[in-house]
């Protein structure tokens, strides 16, 4: 069911021939829309605008939604909803299963790749983005009905995996007694040996080979810091609140054994060809190739996610692909499209689109690092939030920062400003769920009950029961454009229309059927406020 609005707009454009273009009326006295559609025909029918507005609004019918339309000032249409009409849509999305979130009608199945941190190390600021968009993506496109696969591509294979286990048989160490951190300090001295000792540098070459080879002890180390990696990245998502399990994992190791095929089968068909001993591919409108596999035989990143398109067109049977990963690696994925594109791995059916975004900048201006130029774990991040409030809070003003603004821009990492309950703010929108919470507590104690709503005759009370019913149209945008923040806009707005609807509608004093319908408008504030921040991660608390 489309919102009041859009019916409103279809029927306008119907009789007009052209979009309306309506607007929100600036004043109450105005209604509740303006179209100026009259203004704009008139310069190319040559006749005066008012007169079209007139006759437009003869020929319109829109009695079952509007009270009668009024032609306004050089000609302006304004429009008024029915209350009983705005009334009604309320509650019948009060009484959705869904809270007016309209189901796809044909329903996908969509893979997001996001997060994608390497094991052995510590996830850092750089994998937040990637994990609270995707984390979105994945709420909003599973509300809506769609089959949603996350696909969390870890760095689970390569040279670094053969230092590690050499500095671990150097030292004697039993991998079964690290954590993640440890796991990353091993890394460390695994990296600063092989830059003195060559011996060592010989050996670890050798373990990749013996890694690759499948040979068991190798094959058992290499399990063992995967496992440790995956137990640590856990423990982060579950302090993020995300959706990832262990069953969203497929790292580098998992498309392993698909790379010598693809390249064969690409070689085979002439779209690949050997160039200076690597195997290449060209795609019209790149002026440098795709490397398959490099002069030494090795595999690389362009290849391996070749392999993962197929797999997931092929086998997870997927609709559309989605990654979420930082806006510098555009050209890659660009690329990479592409060339499956060309191969037939990606069939024209199936949607791919590369989601960028910016990077994360400190208070300074320039971009999150420690001292040392290094990046910052994600796990520090958190807890400088924590200083500041309480977890959940915290991490509110995390999310919506991060999902509030264009993801293509950088967004500055300022805790104190971040974790405001007043302002464009995570815990703003928190703050505003637990006062209506607590309204409706009041009630619930004083022996009042909400019923539908049924009186709205005050313009904050018709403001915030139109806002309400356009709560399937902001996730439908986020859901087709893959742009959170106008889901934190229109939540933010609603906040803000909640707010005056509180100030100039006292629901407490009001009594009667008034009392009954300003708290049937309150329970479905907190309905959309909770479901709107469920969406984007953010858990709605019932008291601040």
């Amino acid at each position: 069911m489309s919102s009041l609005p859009s019916q409103l707009a279809a029927r306008i454009e119907a009789v007009a021939g052209a979009d309306p273009e309506l607007r929100p009326a600036t004043r109450p006295q105005f209604g509740h829309f303006q179209s100026n559609v009259a203004l704009r025909l008139a310069r190319t029918e040559g006749r005066p605008p008012r007169e079209l507005a007139a006759g437009i609004i003869d020929r319109l019918d829109v009695s079952d939604l509007c009270e009668p339309p009024e032609l306004a000032g050089p000609g302006f249409i304004n429009f008024r909803l029915r209350p009983d009409v705005l009334a009604a849509a309320v509650n019948d999305q009060y009484a959705d299963e869904h809270a007016g979130i309209v189901q796809a009608e044909r329903p996908q199945r969509v893979v997001i790749d996001y997060s994608a941190p390497n094991a052995a190390k510590q996830m850092h600021v750089g994998h937040l983005r990637s994990t609270i968009i995707g984390d979105c993506f994945h709420r909003v496109l599973a509300a809506k009905g769609h089959t949603v696969i996350p696909q969390n591509h870890i760095g689970d294979w390569g040279r670094q995996f053969g230092m590690l286990i050499e500095q671990a048989l150097d030292e004697g160490l039993d991998l079964s007694t690290l954590d993640l951190a440890g796991a990353e300090e091993l890394y460390k001295r695994a990296n600063a040996h092989i830059e003195t000792d060559e011996d060592f540098a010989d050996r670890s070459r050798d373990r990749v080979v013996a890694l690759q080879a499948g040979d068991g002890p190798t094959r058992g180390m290499w399990g063992a810091l995967v496992g440790l990696s995956k137990a640590g990245f856990n423990r982060t998502y579950a302090r993020m609140n995300v959706r990832l399990t262990d069953a969203d994992y497929d790292g580098e190791s998992f498309y392993n054994d698909m790379l010598p095929q693809i390249c064969d089968d690409l070689e085979s068909r002439g779209i690949a060809v050997r160039d200076g001993g690597a195997l290449v591919a060209f795609v019209d409108g790149y002026e440098a190739p795709a490397i398959l596999r490099n002069s030494q035989g090795g595999y690389g990143y362009d290849v391996t996610d070749v392999a993962a398109v197929r797999h997931r067109v092929d086998d997870l049977h997927a609709d559309r692909l989605v990654y979420v990963v930082g806006s510098e690696q555009t050209r890659h994925f660009n690329l990479v499209f592409a060339l499956t594109r060309r191969a037939g791995y990606l069939p024209e059916g199936v949607e791919a689109r590369h989601v960028g975004y910016g990077m994360v900048l400190g208070p300074d201006g320039k971009k999150f690092s420690t001292r040392e130029g290094t990046a910052v774990h994600l796990d520090d991040l958190l807890d400088e939030a924590e200083e500041h409030a309480s977890p959940q809070i915290a991490l509110a003003a995390i999310k919506y920062a991060d999902l509030s603004n264009a993801l293509q821009k950088d967004y500055v990492f300022d805790p104190a400003r971040m974790t405001a309950t007043t302002g464009d703010t995570g815990p703003y929108l928190q703050y505003a769920h637990a006062r209506v919470c607590q309204i409706l507590r009041r009630a619930e104690a004083e022996g009042r009950t909400s019923g539908p709503v049924t009186v709205l005759e005050e313009p904050a009370e018709q403001e915030l029961a139109l806002w309400l019913t356009r709560f399937g149209e902001a996730v439908d945008e986020v859901a087709d454009e893959l742009a959170p923040h106008k889901l934190c806009t229109y939540l933010f707005e609603l906040a803000t229309k909640y707010s005056v609807f509180y100030e100039n509608c006292p629901v407490l004093r009001s009594t009667g059927q008034v009392l009954a319908s300003r708290l049937g408008l309150c329970a479905a504030t907190r309905r959309v406020l909770a479901t709107g921040l469920d969406l984007l991660g953010i858990e709605a608390p019932e008291r601040m």
